[in-house]
C-alpha cells in the first residue's frame, strides 16, 4: 500500500494486509471529514496535543496524532505517545474484578469487607457496600478531595494506606439508595484486586489485562513508562495554556486514575471489549461477563453498569468513560451494535475529547458531526 501523505501514516499501518476495501474506506472518510474538525477544535480550544484511535468491523482502522507533546519543546505527538488516560482506568479495574468473579473468587453481591476487612470507614453502613455497588457508583461513598498529586507516594504500600486512612471517613447515602460517582470506591476496589489476587493491584493489571493484549507500551507505573513516549500534562492560565509542573500520578489513585496509553495500545482495549472479552486468540473474560459488565445492575440507576457508562447515540447504545485530571482528558466510546470504537486523548484538563469522540463517531455513522452527549462522568 503506497501512502502518499504523512497523515495517513498511522492509516496505513493499520490497515494494510487487512485486504479490506470497507476498513480503507472507513480510514480515508476520517482522513477527509474528521481531521479538519481535529484542528477547528485544537484552534478554538489551544490543545497542545490529540491521539485519535478508531476500531470497526473488528480491526483497528484509524490512529492519529496531532500537535505537540509539549507546547515548550515543540515535540510531536506520535500515535504512541502515552498519556494519561484519568478515569478511563476504572474500565480495567472492572474487568479484573469480573476475571476474580468468573474465577469464583469475588462475589459481586458480597460485602466489600468480605474480601478486604481492613476497609472501614467512621460510618457503620460501609459494612454493607458489596463490590457491585462500589463499581456502580451506588455506594454511598464519597469523591476523592485531594489526590495529592504534587506528593505523589511511589511504594507498594501506598495504596492500603490510603485506604486504611479512610477510617474517619462518613457515606453520603446508605449503600445502594444514591449514584454518586466516587473515584474514592474505585481506590478501594484496587486493594480488593490486590488483596484477593495477593499480587499489587498493577502487577494484577499488567499481567492478567495488558500483557496478554499485547498492549506493550501501556502502563499503571509512572517510573516504569518509556520517558520517550511521555505527553506532558497541560493546564489553562487565564488565556493561556501551559505545562504543568505537576504530573497527575499517585500510587494512592492507581485504580482510579494512572493508567498511561496511546492510541495503539487503546485500539486493542477497544476490539477486546466488543469483541465481548477475546482477542487474537486470547480470551481475557466470557462472554458472558458482558451480560453483567454492560448491563444496569439497579434499575433505579440504568445509566451505570459494572463502571461502563450506558447511553444512546443517534439511537444506537454506547458504552463509554471518560476522564479528566490535572492536565489530561480523554473518552473512550463503544458502538457494539456498529462494532465501532473511538479513543480520544488530549494533554489539557477541560479539552472536549468527549466531543472529538462523538464527532468520529458520527461521520462513519454517516451523520453530520453533532453535540456530545452530556457527560459528566469522569
Amino acid at each position: 500500500m503506497k501512502c502518499a501523505r504523512r497523515t495517513f501514516l498511522a492509516v496505513c499501518l493499520l490497515a494494510s494486509g487487512t485486504g479490506s476495501a470497507r476498513a480503507e474506506d472507513a480510514a480515508q472518510l476520517l482522513a477527509g471529514r474528521f481531521e479538519p474538525v481535529v484542528r477547528d477544535m485544537m484552534s478554538e480550544h489551544a490543545l497542545p496535543g490529540v491521539s485519535v484511535a478508531v476500531v470497526k468491523d473488528g480491526k483497528p482502522i484509524y490512529a492519529q496524532a496531532f500537535g505537540v507533546k509539549n507546547a515548550e519543546t515543540g515535540d510531536p505527538v506520535t500515535v504512541r505517545s502515552l498519556f494519561h488516560m484519568a478515569s478511563v482506568t476504572k474500565t480495567f479495574v472492572a474487568t479484573a474484578v469480573m476475571q476474580l468473579w468468573e474465577q469464583g473468587e469475588v462475589d459481586l453481591d458480597a460485602p466489600v469487607v468480605q474480601y478486604l476487612p481492613y476497609f472501614k470507614m467512621s460510618d457503620t453502613r460501609y459494612k454493607e457496600i458489596t463490590v457491585a455497588q462500589m463499581l456502580n457508583h451506588t455506594s454511598g461513598m464519597p469523591d476523592v478531595m485531594n489526590y495529592e498529586w504534587n506528593r505523589p507516594a511511589y511504594d507498594d504500600s501506598a495504596l492500603e494506606e490510603y485506604i486504611r486512612g479512610l477510617s474517619n471517613r462518613e457515606l453520603i447515602a446508605a449503600p445502594g439508595m444514591r449514584q454518586r460517582y466516587s473515584n474514592m470506591a474505585f481506590d478501594v476496589l484496587g486493594g480488593l484486586i490486590a488483596t484477593v489476587s495477593g499480587m499489587t493491584f498493577e502487577d494484577y493489571v499488567e499481567q492478567h489485562i495488558l500483557k496478554p493484549l499485547g498492549m506493550k507500551d501501556s502502563t499503571l507505573m509512572k517510573p516504569d513508562a518509556d520517558p520517550a513516549l511521555l505527553t506532558t500534562p497541560h493546564v489553562r492560565k487565564g488565556d493561556s495554556v501551559k505545562v504543568s509542573k505537576v504530573f497527575p500520578y499517585n500510587r494512592k489513585h492507581a485504580p482510579s486514575s494512572t493508567l498511561l496509553s496511546n492510541a495503539l495500545d487503546m485500539s486493542r482495549w477497544a476490539l477486546v471489549n466488543l469483541h465481548r472479552g477475546e482477542l487474537d486468540d486470547v480470551r481475557i473474560l466470557k462472554d458472558a461477563a458482558y451480560e453483567v459488565l454492560w448491563h444496569p445492575k439497579n434499575d433505579a440507576f440504568p445509566d451505570v453498569g459494572m463502571s461502563w457508562f450506558l447511553g444512546k447515540h443517534r439511537g444506537w447504545k454506547t458504552m463509554a468513560h471518560g476522564g479528566g485530571d490535572l492536565g489530561y482528558s480523554s473518552y473512550l466510546v463503544l458502538v457494539p451494535e456498529k462494532q465501532t470504537g473511538v479513543i480520544v486523548a488530549v494533554n489539557l484538563s477541560g479539552a472536549p475529547a468527549s466531543r472529538l469522540a462523538f464527532a468520529a463517531v458520527d461521520i462513519l455513522l454517516d451523520n453530520e458531526p453533532g453535540a456530545a452527549p452530556s457527560n459528566p462522568h469522569r
